[in-house]
């Protein structure tokens, strides 16, 4: 049977490839290939980037209420689309049932936020600032956006894009190269809706050819990235370069830090469930777990125990929690760290390599691994995009924040404890972008911004929320005098204000 080729959408219609390149898309639990992703040409860009720049104009003059209509219309018919989509994310991503639904439910929650533009794109004034001087501030869109998402969130991420449609901007969406038929089914249902031609379009191919080709072009305004720090300063520096405004969330290292009071029979499924759901594929994913002495022996057995007993498999068969990485590339790769992590000293406490799933022997697995390690090690401070967790022991709360802030990344830290003290302590002390207080992976609802610090953002806005209505479009401030006047009102508002207030 003949695979299917992936088209792009162009200018409202879909359009196959003039390639000859082919990249090919394979289910990671049983290695079969479900499609071929073509590496979009020079010119098909540059003529997506034109369709765009054509479409801006109507676009950014369509009325907030009328742009909301139509995201309003397409939530409704995600909805429709919501279990099929499912099956989509866990085939091409690996993901368990469970793990898509969660994505797809806030992938939702960002289009309904994003309905509430005619709400966010207020503008602000103030009169009088000077003698019959007015000033005010109105929010521009800017222009053509480039979105550049990941694999791991191929649904939720990919639709940052409904914010730069709320603003006014038209859009081109570059798709993951390991998972492209996600968005490609949801701009299906895009084609469903009465979006006008060239306002929404995407392209497949490679970040380092169809991405940087984008981000250069001089028609674009902007990118928004997500995926590893490297690629992320990478593409911040040419954006800015090329005087585009970037939005570039990296990668992540992050901690989890138990104290003595914590209560481990209620909080260590939810700290197994932050290390290992998505296989480990998140920025989110608690990487290293810092346990007191008081009860590191406990956290370390129940830790163990409860990671044996996730069941590994495809993410769509009942009872399976742990899906297959990605890819083979990236199998690989995670193997060759946790063989590098045992030379450098650490002890391999449970041993994930060469798992047996009898039903799909094809497919890129591996259990979850966890090992004893120090900070200095790579393997404490690397990002691992897969199932790889590292356990130290500390002396207190004190040395754990320490360790916590000696890292190159700054996405996440999270506390478990029953003190109120020392949560409010942690929180303030930690240099990261979100804190977890007995909650494992605090992502932020759709209305929250979300960023991280250090090597894990790049650029000061971030692009979700509110703040990308501010990525999104810029402050134009007018400052206005009239110099004509209704003659005699001023008199009668001074004589009225006088005969209410007996002033003379």
């Amino acid at each position: 049977m003949e695979v299917k080729k992936l088209k792009n959408y162009i200018n409202g219609q879909w359009v196959e490839s003039e390639t000859n390149r082919w990249l090919e898309v394979r289910n990671p639990a049983t290695n079969e290939i479900l499609a071929l992703c073509p590496e979009t040409t020079p010119e098909e860009i540059d003529r997506t980037v034109r369709a765009a720049q054509e479409a801006f104009w109507s676009w950014r003059t369509t009325p907030p209420p009328r742009r909301s209509k139509l995201l309003f219309q397409f939530h409704e018919k995600l909805q429709r689309h919501f279990d099929e989509i499912l099956e989509i994310i866990v085939n091409e991503n690996g993901k368990t049932l469970a793990d898509a639904r969660g994505e797809m439910t806030r992938a939702m929650e960002y289009v309904e936020h994003a309905c509430a533009g005619p709400e966010l794109l207020k503008g602000s004034h103030a009169e009088d600032v000077g003698t019959g001087v007015d000033t005010m501030y109105i929010r521009e869109p800017l222009g053509v956006f480039v979105f550049l998402p990941p694999f791991n969130f191929p649904a939720m991420i990919a639709l940052y894009f409904v914010w730069a449609l709320a603003a006014g901007d038209t859009v081109i969406v570059k798709s993951s190269r390991l998972c492209p038929m996600t968005i490609t089914r949801i701009f299906e249902i895009v084609e469903e809706c009465s979006f006008p031609k060239g306002v929404l379009n995407l392209l497949h191919g490679s970040g380092s050819v169809v991405g940087e080709a984008l981000i250069t072009h001089p028609g674009t305004a902007g990118v928004s990235f997500v995926g590893s720090s490297e690629v992320g300063e990478r593409v911040y520096k040419t954006a800015i370069q090329h005087n585009k405004r970037a939005q570039c969330q990296g990668g992540a290292k992050n901690h989890v830090l138990i104290a003595e009071d914590a209560v481990l029979e209620e909080v260590m499924q939810n700290v197994v469930d932050s290390c290992f759901g998505h296989v480990g594929e998140r920025c989110f994913a608690v990487s290293n777990v810092l346990a007191v002495e008081k009860v590191y022996d406990k956290v370390k057995e129940t830790f163990i125990e409860l990671s044996k007993k996730l069941v590994l498999g495809y993410g769509m068969d009942p009872g399976v929690t742990l899906g297959p990485v990605v890819s083979r590339e990236a199998l690989n790769e995670i193997l060759a760290e946790i063989d590098q992590g045992i030379k450098d000293g650490a002890t391999l406490l449970l041993d994930g390599r060469n798992p047996r799933v009898p039903k799909y022997p094809n497919g890129y697995f591996l259990g979850p691994t966890i090992l004893e390690a120090e900070p200095e090690m790579r393997i404490f401070q690397k990002e691992i995009f897969g199932p790889v967790r590292c356990l130290k022991r500390v002396k207190d709360l004190a040395e754990g924040v320490e360790i916590i802030n000696q890292s190159r990344y700054g996405h996440t830290a999270n506390i478990y404890t029953e003190n109120g003290g020392w949560a409010r302590e942690f929180a303030r002390l930690v240099n990261v972008g979100q804190v977890g207080i007995n909650i494992g992976t605090p992502a932020p609802i759709a209305y929250f911004p979300v960023g991280g610090r250090k090597v894990s953002m790049f650029g000061d806005i971030r692009g979700r929320a509110n703040e990308a209505i501010d990525f999104y479009t810029d402050k134009k401030v007018i400052i206005s005098r009239w110099h004509s006047s209704f003659r005699g009102v001023t008199k009668t508002l001074d004589d009225g204000f006088a005969m209410k207030y007996g002033k003379k």
